[in-house]
Parts: structure tokens; C-alpha cells; sequence
């Protein structure tokens, strides 16, 4: 069992399929990155830390990074977002289109940061 199935089984049990499902479109889209926790949160990390993600009594935090939030904005009017964080509410489905487009654009944005040895 990885860490981040050891966090969502400590999960309430009404919430640990949503978190299941965005875990598994995590790793579909990232299938390199490495699975840990980090500031307390399951986290991906490819070279850095891609995204994290995080129950919470009434949403599910996920956090893309600031350039995550950024260029997708445009796409986020329907959910609480910030610079670098973006709230998905219990009571609805997971955007997963959206969630994959924007773990698609991290890993890219880091393969070719650290391709270009911008570290």
C-alpha cells in the first residue's frame, strides 16, 4: 500500500472513492512521478512536486502550483480557487477532463524546466 492509499483509507469513508479517482487520474497522467506526502498532503513529485491534493470537511483541495491555477483560470469560474489552489466540492463529480489537462500541463512544464537545467 503506498502512502497516499494510507491517507485515504484514514479518510472518511463517504470521501475515499472521490479521492481514489483523483488519484488514479493523477497517476494516469504522471505515470513517472514518484507517490508521498508532503506538508502533511499525498503529493506527486517529478524532479519537484507537481501536485498535491487534500481532504477537507465540505471540498477536496488540489494544489497544481501556481502556473497550474494560472493558465487553466479561465476554467476554474465554477469552483474557489486562489493562486495556487483550486476547491472541489464534495457534492459534485470531479471535472476530470480538467483535472487531467492540468496535471498534463505540470508534468510538461517540468519535464522541460528541467530539460532546459532551469532547477
Amino acid at each position: 500500500m503506498s502512502v497516499i492509499d494510507e491517507y485515504i483509507r484514514t479518510c472518511p469513508e463517504s470521501i475515499r472513492a472521490t479521492l481514489q479517482l483523483l488519484k488514479n487520474i493523477i497517476s494516469q497522467e504522471a505515470p513517472g512521478a514518484i507517490e508521498k506526502i508532503s506538508y502533511g498532503m499525498p503529493t506527486f513529485y517529478l524532479k519537484e512536486n507537481l501536485v498535491h491534493f487534500a481532504a477537507a470537511k465540505r471540498h477536496i483541495g488540489f494544489y497544481p502550483t501556481p502556473s497550474g491555477v494560472t493558465v487553466f483560470k479561465s476554467e476554474l469560474g465554477a469552483y474557489k480557487h486562489s493562486k495556487g489552489a483550486i476547491q472541489f466540492p464534495l457534492d459534485k463529480p470531479l471535472p476530470e477532463d480538467l483535472i487531467r489537462r492540468i496535471v498534463g500541463f505540470r508534468v510538461r512544464e517540468v519535464v522541460e524546466k528541467h530539460l532546459q537545467g532551469r532547477e
